[in-house]
């Protein structure tokens, strides 16, 4: 939701960080996304449609990989991910703490990587 929220250009970013990367977007988190478009109002929605849009094209390939039996998305996005981005200060601290480097936005302006990539 980046695009919308800061005037970031997150698949410039995510090509000049990884530019041999392969960005994978689980189908829980479209669904996640999906379920704020339908529940949300104003900006949130806005930011939302936009997400989705994005996701659906470009870089991304959605896989249909399903959440584990009393998994959160969280876990799961720690669990499937070589380098995960998100800008969930609680996801990227978990994320850290099991060794997942993490992509997220910095000064509201650009994305770095906290962690090493091979």
């Amino acid at each position: 939701m980046i695009p919308f929220q800061f005037r970031v250009d997150i698949i410039s970013e995510l090509k000049r960080i990884a530019p041999n990367g392969e960005f994978i977007i689980p189908s829980f988190v479209i669904d996640e996304l999906e379920m704020i478009k339908r529940k949300s109002k104003g900006k949130d929605r806005i930011a939302a449609r936009i997400a989705l849009r994005l996701a659906k094209r470009g870089p991304f390939k959605i896989i249909n990989l399903p959440l584990r039996e009393g998994e959160s998305v969280d876990d799961a996005l720690i669990r499937l991910s070589d380098i995960l981005c998100t800008n969930d200060k609680e996801l990227r601290k978990k994320a850290r703490r099991k060794g997942v480097p993490v992509i997220y936005l910095r000064q509201k302006k650009y994305l770095a990587i906290n962690g090493y990539i091979s």
